[in-house]
């Protein structure tokens, strides 16, 4: 007779694959699985599903590692699913599980069935699935890992009855490891090298995945080898490359036509590690200038699959790039022939609005370039930015150039309410990792309510978060869509009566709301040494930027 459950055998799976800590909001259908939680495990409460699931890809994405997320069956899923949209395109490995009704009534659908439990979440996950059999459980958990991981990384998802968990099982599971690169077709490369090689000014477009890969080495060395041009590619998510580097010229319009005159006089570009192109908005124009070949090599077929032009090579970005700097040939012309004028704006796809614009707004008020120029200033080694603040990317970028890897990160998905959560897993990563790096969050007023309660699990955890909210009192970014979709009188717009300082001190954290830019520097260098979040309210000078 068997002495182990499916619980028991799962939970000794999940300590062989390291999934030992959650993330997530229980409700009634999952506290069959966490009932005797392992004192080896660590469970971190979100107040809200989407908060926990971008708590879990910011910790993934910190750690490097695949993260285990936990909601309610089909209502807790349908709060997660703005953020699972952007894990998903953050390519973040996740593992969600959804508790499902007792398996004895499921056929009436009672209260809190989710009733197609492997259709709601898609099509953001790779894989869903709800085991028919008790028995199947610890396997569906080996087989969502492996599908997390391989790539294109991503999330997957698992609807589990509430009745099987105490079920008789003999284990252990089947363990089963998987590769998480795939090598590059060698003959294909070669056909790249060699059209690289004989380029006159080629142009080399990283996207997140490079840094995702540890590829920022491999990156420099390629372009340096080549002599080219470095764009990062439009809206990417993470940087891919130095930004202070005398080869890079910015981030890439995410318009088709403004980002086809940003490659004009360029004869051959690269694509790697990103889509070919995230746009938005629509601008006309043609893909490509006249006589510009494009490469593309991505891990993700569907990615390659859907590109409006281009000649495509599936495999691992990094793994690729490194093979690339042995392939080609370094040109006998100067290195910097194919130079273009850096963008001053860097990798925001889209300028500012005065980029010449002297200190001071109105009335005493700073402007966002202001904040960003004061915080440059206190900006201590190794620090991680996280940003939520559309309409001031540009200045933001400009004063805070990223030199080091894996020290940017924002949302693939454009969704508001993504990075104020993901802030909080990524300083937990770094604690856990033992790295320990400094975290910073620069987000709007607009974005701040999003997924405002994710501020609790920072300061039940004492995580050394500096949050700098700016309140110019409306959705800047949408006023800046009125103006290019030409849609004046749009209502909502306007966001007046919020207090942030009372918002964050009701979750625990220290607040503040500071106008003085020399206070406003003592008070993150305070925080920043601090044993918990500080939220901390500077009110800006509304400006409307332009989006291309």
């Amino acid at each position: 007779m068997a002495t182990s459950t499916v619980r028991t055998v799962t939970h000794d799976l999940l300590r062989k694959l390291g999934l030992t800590t959650f993330f997530g909001n229980p409700g009634s259908t999952e506290e069959t699985f966490l009932k005797d939680f392992p004192a080896d495990f660590t469970y971190h409460l979100a107040l809200q599903e989407a908060s926990a699931i971008a708590i879990a890809d910011g910790y993934a994405q910190a750690t490097g590692k695949p993260a285990l997320v936990n909601v309610h069956t089909a209502a807790g899923l349908g709060n997660a699913m703005g953020n699972l949209i952007t894990a998903s395109l953050n390519k973040t490995p996740l593992i969600i599980t959804a508790g499902q009704q007792t398996r004895e009534m499921l056929l009436m659908e009672p209260w809190l069935t989710n009733v197609d439990a492997t259709q709601l979440p898609r099509p953001w996950v790779k894989w869903a699935y709800e085991p028919a059999r008790p028995e199947d459980v610890p396997g569906a958990f080996m087989r969502a890992y492996a599908t997390a991981m391989q790539a294109p990384a991503g999330p997957v998802f698992l609807s589990l009855p509430l009745d099987d968990w105490d079920k008789p099982l003999d284990g252990p599971a089947v363990l089963r490891t998987v590769s998480r690169r795939g090598a590059p077709d060698l003959d294909r490369l070669r056909e790249f090298a060699d059209i690289l090689s004989k380029a006159s000014a080629p142009a080399l477009i990283y996207g997140a995945a490079i840094d995702r890969g540890q590829g920022w080495p491999a990156a420099v060395a390629l372009a340096e080898k080549l002599g080219g041009t470095v764009f990062a590619a439009p809206a990417s998510e993470r940087c891919p490359f130095p930004e202070t580097h005398p080869l890079y010229a910015g981030g890439l319009p995410f318009a088709i036509g403004p980002l086809c005159a940003r490659l004009k006089g360029h004869d051959v570009a690269i694509v790697i590690g990103a889509p070919v192109f995230r746009y938005y908005p629509y601008v006309a124009g043609d893909y490509l200038p006249q006589g510009t070949r494009l490469l593309h090599i991505s891990d993700d077929p569907a990615e390659t699959a859907r590109a409006p032009v281009g000649d495509s090579l599936v495999a691992d970005p990094v793994l690729s790039t490194r093979a690339l700097i042995d392939l080609v040939k370094a040109p006998a012309r100067p290195a910097t022939a194919s130079r273009v004028a850096p963008a001053p704006h860097r990798m925001a796809p889209h300028p500012a609005r005065h980029p010449d614009q002297p200190p001071g707004g109105v009335d005493g008020v700073p402007t966002a370039a202001d904040v960003f120029a004061a915080l440059a200033e206190v900006r201590p080694a190794h620090c991680v930015l996280v940003e939520e603040s559309p309409s001031n990317l540009a200045d933001l970028h400009r004063h805070w150039p990223i030199t080091e890897p894996e020290t940017f990160f924002t949302f693939a998905s454009g969704g508001l309410g993504w990075n104020l959560p993901a802030s909080v897993g990524i300083a937990l990563g770094e604690r856990d990792t033992g790295r320990g790096r400094p975290v910073i969050v620069v987000i709007g007023d607009g974005s701040f309510q999003y997924s405002v309660q994710s501020l609790w699990t920072a300061a039940q955890n004492k995580l050394p978060i500096v949050f700098i909210v700016l309140r110019n009192g409306e959705y800047g970014i949408l006023k800046s869509f009125a103006v290019l979709e030409e849609t004046p009188g749009v209502p909502g717009l306007d966001i007046p009566g919020l207090d942030i300082v009372r918002l964050a001190e009701g979750y625990g954290c220290a607040a503040e709301r500071i106008v003085d830019l020399d206070a406003l520097k003592a008070r993150v260098t305070q925080g920043f040494a601090g044993d918990g979040p500080v939220v901390i309210e500077v009110p800006i000078d509304p400006s409307i930027p332009p989006l291309i």
